[in-house]
Formats: C-alpha cells, structure tokens, sequence
C-alpha cells in the first residue's frame, strides 16, 4: 500500500516530468530494501518510483557532475549536504530545483532485513530542511531522538589512552579498504584521493599491514573536520561495521567546544571554523 507522502512525491514528480524536467529520487531495487538513485525523464518510469523507510542513500553527492537543470527529492539531512557542496562550487544551486520530503528515519538494513532504525537517525537533530524550494509532507520530519548525539563520544574520551586505543585498532583492524565510506560521503569529492596509488590494486590494499587502514581512516576524518554534517552514510555501508561516525563526532564536538556550536551545511555561505582564522576574536589561541 503506497504511504499518503509517496503518492504526493509521485504526483509531483510527474508534474515535473511533463514539465520537461529531469527528476532525481529513487526507484526499486533488485530486493525491497535496496531501492536505488534515479534519475526519471519519462512519465512511465515513475511507476518504478519508491519511497519508503529503505531510501537512506544521500542523495546529494551524486549531483556533482549533473550538467543541465535538476529536480530532487531531499530528506532534511540530504540538504546540509547539499549547502556543503554548494559552498565548495561542486553544485551550482541555480540548476538544482530542491523538493524537501518529510522523513521519519530510515531502517537500517542487515542481509537484507530490516534491523530497527539507523543510528544516525535515533539521534538526529536535522529535522528541518537547510534548504528547499517547496516542501512536500514535511510534517513527517517529526521523531523523537532515541539517546543523545555524543553520548558515545564523551563514553570514549573518559576512557584511558590505551583503552581507546585499543578500541580503535580491535574496530580499524577489520578494514578491507573497500573505499565505501570515501566513496559515499559528501564531502569526499577530491578528483584523486591522496591514498590511490597506481602501483598498488584493491587486492594489495587489502593485504597491507595496519598501519594504512588506522591512516585512511585518521586523515579522512581531518579530512571532513568542521564539514561533515554527520549524515552517517559513511557508517551505514561499512560492510565491516567499523563505527567510523564517532571520529567525525569527535571532531564535531571538539569544533562545538572549542569555537561555539557549528552544524556544516546549515547554509551555503558560513565559513566553517577551521577554514578561516581571525586574529582579534579567534578562541583557540589562550
């Protein structure tokens, strides 16, 4: 039976559609809970659509490239993303028409089951859209936050350096750099990424010593630092489950403690706090 917001997002993009634009959401999948990004140019198409508690994929980092005007669909944390790559001139704003969708959270997914929400969507605070054109059903952004953001994080910095050392290498060790996590963020968009290296394939990565992964992993999150919104995509396809966000949050709330609370992609012209230094009101200097 097709949800009341899944039957407006389908009008809607059908509209579209005979408007002559090209439309941009998600469609099924070879299994119910893999449904796939799409972009829809004919009307018949639409009855491939889908929209239901399966659609985590963020769908903004797969705009980067699109030539020509676009419509999406967006969930409200999809469009901190997309504030991010506007403010980095990845996507030019003026080709990107933004329909925000209501979003309860999303499932996560277990070999092919439903397994209880995402992690990133018990603690969301990302409720409302950054940005959006027009708003579809957006009173079904409303849930209520099942723990607290960075309760994992302050678990972690109470413990000794050793304790968290080994909880990084038991966690990092697993790593088969499969490049998931890089490949899906939205603010992993270098054209060539500092650790590919044309004299080594993905089966040698896989075979190197540990040293490599705790380094991948490391220098992506000061990578991200001050502009990872915290969608959690990079921990929902880690097929290891190496609970990569909590390097992201740490960060993030070092950056809350340290400059005043931040949320990257809350705008597309805000300065992000380690992308600028000023002398006169800069906290960080003693």
């Amino acid at each position: 039976m097709e949800t009341e917001i899944f039957v407006k997002i389908k009008k809607r993009a059908t509209e579209l559609i005979k408007q002559g634009k090209r439309v941009f959401a998600y469609k099924r999948g070879i299994l119910p809970a893999y449904p796939e990004p799409a972009i829809f140019t004919d009307i018949a198409q639409v009855d491939d659509m889908v929209y239901d508690k399966f659609c985590s994929v963020n769908l903004s980092k797969m705009l980067i490239g699109e030539q020509g005007e676009i419509a999406v669909f967006m969930r409200p944390c999809d469009t901190f993303s997309l504030n991010m790559l506007v403010k980095e001139n990845k996507i030019n704003r003026e080709a990107v028409y933004v329909i925000g969708i209501g979003c309860g959270g999303m499932f996560c997914v277990e070999d092919g089951e439903e397994n209880g929400l995402l992690e990133a969507c018990l603690c969301c605070e990302k409720t409302e859209h950054a940005v959006y054109d027009e708003l579809i059903h957006e009173e079904h952004n409303s849930r209520e936050k099942s723990f607290q953001r960075f309760h994992e994080v302050e678990v972690l910095e109470k413990q000794t350096l050793d304790e968290r050392y080994a909880f990084w290498q038991k966690h990092l060790s697993r790593c088969i750099r499969c490049n998931a996590c890089r490949n899906i963020c939205p603010s992993c968009h270098c054209k060539r990424c500092v650790f590919d290296n044309d004299k080594y394939d993905v089966k040698q990565k896989v075979n190197v010593s540990a040293f490599e992964e705790q380094m991948f992993h490391i220098i992506r999150a000061y990578h991200v630092a001050g502009r990872c919104s915290d969608c959690g995509q990079c921990k929902r396809v880690c097929p290891q489950n190496i609970p990569l966000h909590l390097l992201n949050r740490k960060f993030i709330n070092d950056i809350n403690t340290m400059y005043g609370e931040f949320q990257a992609g809350a705008d597309s012209e805000t300065p992000g706090p380690l992308s600028v230094f000023n002398i006169e009101n800069d906290t960080c200097g003693g």
